[in-house]
């Protein structure tokens, strides 16, 4: 025999690996084609690819790189044959190490289009009447009051000097306490929820029973009713003890982004310097409206005008301080606060006219609809009233809510488009009945009826020992000023509040927030907390 050559050696050698590898391959394929046969339906899913890495030669690394080189592959599809059809389903292609996912595009913040036209047509329209008719009647008081020896001059002259300062001086006691409430909400927000909900009840009590007092058949009447609001106020008290401690909570972690912000509080203090100016010239213009034609009729427009006049104030307010915290919250911004007053008395007033005129009415809604629920009882005409009345409350608030003053200032929605997306978002966070239950809105409105009942005291004191024939009016008028007056300044808290529910509703995990709604929220689904909330949903009760 012959001397094998030692490259004829290894070449057999290469040979008979190659065809032990290739064997391998070979029955993996094999076991595979025998399992589709049996028909398995989770074999058929499963697909088995066997890779030796000693055969990777020099050529296939070369190609591996080119490919790398290239463009992107797409997705692979693996097509399964199962039955008489074919199934493709697509297997995601892993995002390589260092590079940004594609993100979800961010609604817009700086919408240049006015919202509500039509609201903000008719509300200019309406206070370029409302200033001519003021600056008219500013004239024919000072006319009538100047006019030497006639009926007119004597009654002009006695109402300047008695029914006047009396209501000035309401107004200018609105204005520190308007201040004065904002300021002691601010710094003790748990103590003054307490404080002003039973400070309403003493301090309504108390006007009431001084106008008693005066022994006057009109302050009687006005007594009256202020004696039945306060017993009324109590209940209320009562019934929402045990929110106090969550909405004081509340007021303290939504208003700690005000501090980062200088100036926030300017808006208001323009706002409500403006409308001392504005009440000034009104008060003057209702003692010239006297001589006008229809008197009852032009000063019940004077009235709704004013009233209607503050609301936009207060809501202008609420607007400007809505965009500086919601973008605080929602994007970590600085915004400036005189931009987003500009854009609160420009873009966004006609949504701020149209929302002055529905959330009033959305609030009466409210304490109508809790009312008639808790006096239904058996009656059959109470008990028809109240769902009406209910299902009414479930449009309503789906197409008008305060909370939509938020969504207005950020995105620039129109009034009904930022209550309906306000209201999906806190059901999508299932915080619909935690909304529901809030109290805020109460407690603010109750420091403008203190204000307003110690604006009463005030004015109807000074005008009973000096003109008494003039109780009752300027008790009206002072109890409505101060109102008014009180609510603009207390804009800013109120509109804290509401962002920091909607901001948390439409992120809920951004920085600012800690874990005062989700801890709410588990009481109320625990049932740990037991709540009375404002019924919007008509109840299910079996009548036989």
């Amino acid at each position: 025999m012959g001397a094998i050559d030692p490259a004829t050696e290894a070449e057999a050698g290469k040979e008979e690996k190659r065809a032990v590898v290739e064997k391998e391959e070979k029955k993996p394929r094999d076991v595979e084609e025998t399992e589709r046969k049996d028909g398995d339906p989770q074999r058929e899913k499963e697909v088995v690819m066997a890779v030796d890495p000693t055969v990777q030669t020099q050529s296939d690394t070369t190609t591996a790189s080119r490919l790398q080189t290239q463009r992107g592959v797409p997705p692979i599809h693996v097509v399964m044959q199962h039955g008489t059809g074919s199934a493709a389903v697509p297997v995601p292609v892993p995002v390589p190490v260092g590079s940004t996912p594609p993100q979800v595009p961010l609604s817009s913040l700086n919408s240049r289009n006015y919202t509500n036209k039509i609201s903000l047509f008719v509300f200019l329209l309406h206070f370029a009447a409302a200033a001519v008719g003021v600056c008219f009647f500013v004239y024919k008081s000072i006319e009538g009051a100047v006019e030497p020896h006639t009926h007119r001059a004597r009654r002009d002259k006695s109402l300047l000097q008695y029914w006047v300062p009396p209501i000035e001086s309401a107004v200018l006691l609105s204005i520190i306490l308007a201040f004065s409430w904002q300021k002691a909400v601010r710094t003790k927000p748990e103590f003054m929820v307490t404080f002003i909900l039973w400070s309403s009840f003493v301090i309504t009590m108390a006007a009431g029973i001084m106008l008693l007092c005066f022994s006057l058949p009109a302050t009687a009447g006005i007594g009256a009713a202020l004696i039945l609001f306060s017993i009324g106020s109590g209940l209320y008290a009562c019934w929402v003890t045990r929110r106090i401690a969550f909405t004081g909570k509340i007021f303290k972690q939504s208003m700690i982004p005000v501090s980062k912000f200088k100036g926030l509080n300017g808006p208001a203090y323009l706002m409500v310097s403006a409308g001392f100016i504005w009440m000034l010239l009104w008060c003057l213009a209702v003692i010239g409206a006297l001589d006008f034609y229809y008197p009852p009729l032009t000063i019940i427009y004077l009235v709704l005008s004013l009233a209607w006049t503050a609301e936009v104030m207060r809501n202008v307010t609420n607007l400007t301080v809505s965009r500086v915290i919601a973008l605080y919250y929602l994007r970590g911004m600085q915004c400036s606060t005189q931009f987003s007053f500009q854009r609160a008395i420009s873009l966004n007033l006609g949504s701020a006219c149209l929302g002055s005129l529905v959330v009033p009415s959305i609030e009466a809604l409210r304490i109508l609809a809790r009312g008639l629920n808790l006096l239904e009882g058996e009656d059959e005409f109470m008990f028809s009233c109240a769902h009406c009345c209910l299902r009414v409350m479930e449009s309503v608030f789906n197409y008008g809510n305060s909370w939509a003053f938020v969504h207005i200032a950020a995105y620039g929605k129109g009034f009904v488009t930022a209550s309906i997306s306000t209201w999906r978002q806190f059901q999508q966070q299932g915080m619909g009945e935690l909304v529901d239950s809030d109290i805020t809105s109460s407690v603010c409105f109750l420091t403008g009826v203190s204000s307003g009942a110690l604006c009463v005291i005030l004015s109807a004191s000074w005008t009973f020992v000096t003109y008494r024939h003039y109780t009752a009016t300027v008790s009206l008028i002072a109890f409505f000023i101060g109102y008014l007056m009180t609510r603009i300044g207390m804009a800013l808290p109120q509109a804290c509040v509401a962002c920091y529910y909607v901001c948390y509703a439409e992120n809920p995990g951004s920085r600012p927030f800690d874990n005062t709604i989700p801890d709410r929220l588990e009481r109320i689904h625990t049932d740990h907390e037991a709540i009375a909330p404002t019924p919007r949903f008509p109840r299910r009760i079996a009548r036989t």
